[in-house]
């Protein structure tokens, strides 16, 4: 046998599989092969989004199930020892197993992240793969767990029997902790983006240390009572009759795990602190959910209950851990034991990306002053001041800019679907108010349908706040709309929130962290791949601050009279979006093989902390005119900062710093084997060609080429259509030298060309697609040009053709 030939699943077989096994590895319970550990970003282009390529590690081997301590990479044998460390290194950061193996069948290069093996990197003869037993002792040595915590760490996690397991983020947070717990740690801070799976994540924790032991009665706080009874229904069930939730303010000391809302045991009288009925070493853990609410602060409810129970280990989570002058987590908990940030969570597939589209009003932008003695709709005397956004809503009410912001709002749902659950934060609880009235007033058609397609839910209002559990449901299709005030908490699984309108100032980053956090889930059942945030008062700004870590995917600024829905949504897509052509990249990402595009044509949930309307002074003026107005675009750059300068000139930057001039363009394109290899090359690099390519189009009155709009735009050529490229090849009497399927073939690809462009032609797939169907099967097709090389060149010759005719 050849071991030259052999493909890298020949190399597992026949050489790795039995080193493990010869090791003592147990194929079954300690290894799993070609595992797949994240959900492939989503890519989002239009309407349409597809899948990225999904990280995969050859082998990930654990001493328990879920606690994972060693990697192996491996390549065929046309490859050297340690090609694969590399790679292997980046899976072993991602999924915290220090133990690290690249092999190539001939036998291992180990690198060892703990420093006790010896040197760093070693290599192994094929019987010399450590044992379970080896790479565990050196795991618990590495991370300081003693002899007595072993029986903790190795306690197995919560299994129902359906196969389910912990993503790995949620695995290291788990594992993270137990360990932490069991070397005797007493205070830890988990950070984990909102949506990624927190309350999961505290039950398997609280799972392992109560099943081995190391805590026996363990309380779990939260700021909400729909988070409490989302808990103890859903994550905490398996607890069964060891579980109870703290109610009427008594206590019952039968139990082990309790859940309790903290208003619940605690008032502002002494006797009303209920909790001081447990002794203060009742409890060994207590699981803070959404600890930047309370935790942080050492005048809060929550610290007063956690400094009652001092002597318990406290463990915090949150997505947002605050950290200012007056309140720190990290001061309370210490450094977090791991984080899990949004931007990973975007990355990784497992929460939905967004879209930003900047709205500035005239009056935002250059502010209003009244008039000498001018009164408002009450008769109160305006103070004689310039009033600007930071003003609006808070100080003075301008009735037509709540117009013009529920318009435009209207606007993008109509173009859209008027059915997605929309959310529109308010300054206040009067703000909130009359958006509904100006969102009713545009909505009436939807409103006959049903009264409660706009629904003002703020925590003064009972009847609004009613139909909260209704709006975060997906099965609910009403309110489609809610208007509100204040979100400062995460928890409420808000699955399918596609569009976030931002009427609000936003001056935290919490806050704004958590107001994202309302979109970033994503639901399969009901189409909620990706959302789309509205902003009318540059909240998403706060996008620059360092302190933010999840990029848009596209930032867009309407100018006057244009569409509020981003352009790349305005175009009308064929029903069966499968059909269009895939090429193997999009926007810098492989696509997993097996993905396609899919269209999303569909439809969260927040409390409210508003307790009263504000007292206040505001002014209500009815007749200022109030309009959109365009300041500037800004587009995403592929470093993930705003590019603020004009889009042709950062177009031609961008092209030049690659093709100085235009005979070094044309150069490039003719000798491309691909031409679509180029254009997403420019497009990687931050080259918008939706926008750019509709800018020309308004020019022609017919679309161009990518390559029109480069030689148009960066080298002042005279653009030509695709319709009129095509004709031109026609004239050329160009498939006089092809017959019968050849002509038929060519003939409908430089149809195809003409209504979209030159990716679909260069993909062979585009033969199953009708009409090549219709004309034969693939192999018929390709069989008609002499083969897939002659196929090929008739294609290169077609393109050679198209570009003849160069400026």
């Amino acid at each position: 046998m050849d071991k030259k030939k052999l493909t890298e699943r020949d190399i597992c077989t026949k050489y790795i599989n039995p080193a493990l096994q010869n090791a003592g590895w147990d194929m079954h319970s300690q290894v799993r092969e070609e595992v797949s550990f994240t959900a492939g970003r989503i890519i989002v282009r239009g309407r349409l989004h597809t899948r990225g390529k999904r990280r995969r590690a050859d082998y990930v081997l654990s001493y328990k199930k879920n606690l994972p301590i060693a990697i192996i990479e491996a390549k065929d044998n046309n490859h050297g020892l340690g090609d694969g460390m590399q790679q292997a290194l980046t899976y072993s950061d991602a999924l915290d197993a220090p133990f690290v193996f690249s092999s190539n069948g001939d036998g291992f290069l180990f690198h060892d992240r703990t420093g006790l093996f010896g040197q760093t990197e070693t290599t192994l003869g094929l019987d010399e793969f450590p044992t379970p037993e080896t790479l565990w002792e050196l795991y618990c040595q590495h991370k300081g767990i003693h002899q007595n915590a072993r029986q903790t760490v190795e306690q197995p996690y919560y299994d129902d029997g359906s196969g389910r397991t912990p993503r790995y983020y949620q695995t290291v947070a788990i594992n993270r902790t137990v360990e932490a717990v069991a070397r005797g740690q007493n205070r830890i801070l988990l950070v984990m983006a909102t949506g990624t799976g927190k309350t999961f994540t505290a039950f398997q924790i609280i799972w392992r240390l109560w099943k081995s032991k190391q805590k026996k009665r363990i309380l779990f706080l939260a700021d909400r009572n729909i988070l409490v009874d989302q808990t103890k229904n859903n994550d905490f069930k398996p607890f069964g009759q060891a579980m109870t939730k703290v109610t009427n303010r008594t206590v019952d000391p039968s139990y082990e795990i309790y859940l309790s809302l903290y208003q619940a045991v605690t008032g502002s009288e002494d006797e009303q602190n209920i909790y001081k009925q447990f002794s203060p070493d009742f409890f060994d853990l207590v699981v803070i959910d959404e600890c930047h609410r309370g935790s942080a602060s050492v005048d809060s409810a929550w610290r007063q209950i956690l400094d009652y129970f001092s002597a318990a280990t406290h463990v915090g989570l949150t997505a947002t851990p605050k950290e200012t002058r007056e309140v720190s987590n990290i001061d309370y908990f210490g450094e977090p034991v791991y984080t899990y940030s949004l931007k990973q969570g975007i990355e990784d597939g497992f929460l939905a990306p967004y879209k930003v589209v900047r709205i500035d009003l005239d009056r935002d932008l250059q502010g209003w002053r009244p008039s000498k003695g001018q009164t408002d709709k009450h008769g109160e005397l305006i103070e004689d001041r310039i009033y600007n956004q930071k003003d609006f809503d808070r100080q003075l009410v301008l009735e037509k800019r709540t117009e013009v912001v529920a318009q435009k709002v209207t606007e993008f749902l109509e173009q859209t679907d008027p059915y997605q659950k929309t959310i529109v934060f308010c300054e206040d609880i009067d703000h909130a108010e009359r958006m509904r009235q100006a969102l009713v007033n545009l909505n009436p058609e939807r409103v006959k349908e049903n009264r409660k397609y706009v629904m003002r839910i703020t925590g003064d209002e009972q009847e609004g706040k009613a139909e909260l559990d209704n709006f975060i449901n997906p099965e609910e299709r009403y309110p489609v709309i809610a208007t509100t005030s204040k979100l400062m908490t995460t928890g409420v699984d808000a699955q399918t929130c596609k569009l976030i309108v931002l009427d609000q100032r936003i001056q935290s980053m919490t806050e704004f962290k958590q107001i994202i956090g309302r979109g970033t889930r994503i639901n399969d059942d009901y189409n909620k791949h990706w959302f789309t945030i509205l902003d009318f008062k540059k909240a998403t700004e706060l996008f620059a601050d360092p302190a933010f870590d999840g990029d848009p995917v596209k930032v867009y600024e309407p100018k006057a009279g244009e569409s509020v829905v981003p352009d790349d949504e305005q175009e009308t897509l064929e029903p069966d979006a499968t059909e269009l052509p895939l090429s193997e990249e999009a926007e810098g990402y492989e696509i997993e093989p097996g993905e396609t595009w899919h269209r999303d044509d569909s439809q969260p949930a927040w409390p409210s902390d508003d307790q009263e309307k504000t007292k206040r002074v505001k002014y209500v003026v009815g007749d200022v005119e109030v309009s959109v107005i365009a300041e500037r675009v800004q587009y995403l750059g592929p470093d993930g900062k705003l590019i603020t300068e004009s889009l042709k000139d950062f177009t031609r930057k961008k092209v030049k710093e690659q093709y100085a001039t235009l005979t070094d363009f044309l150069k490039g394109w003719n000798q491309a084997e691909r031409k679509q290899a180029i254009i997403e090359e420019l497009a990687e690099q931050g080259v918008i060609w939706d926008d750019l390519i509709k800018d020309v189009s308004k020019k022609l009155g017919a679309e161009p080429d990518p390559f029109d709009v480069i030689c148009h735009i960066v080298y002042d050529q005279p653009p030509l259509s695709r319709k009129e490229r095509a004709e031109q090849v026609r004239k050329q009497n160009y498939f006089s030298k092809y017959e019968g399927a050849s002509k038929q073939v060519l003939d409908a690809l430089l149809d195809k060309y003409t209504d979209d462009g030159i990716e679909p032609i260069e993909d062979v797939k585009i033969l199953t697609l009708a009409p090549f169907s219709q004309i034969g099967s693939l192999m018929e097709l390709v069989d008609a040009f002499g083969g897939k090389p002659g196929y090929t060149e008739a294609v290169r010759d077609l393109e050679d053709e198209l570009y003849r005719q160069t400026p």
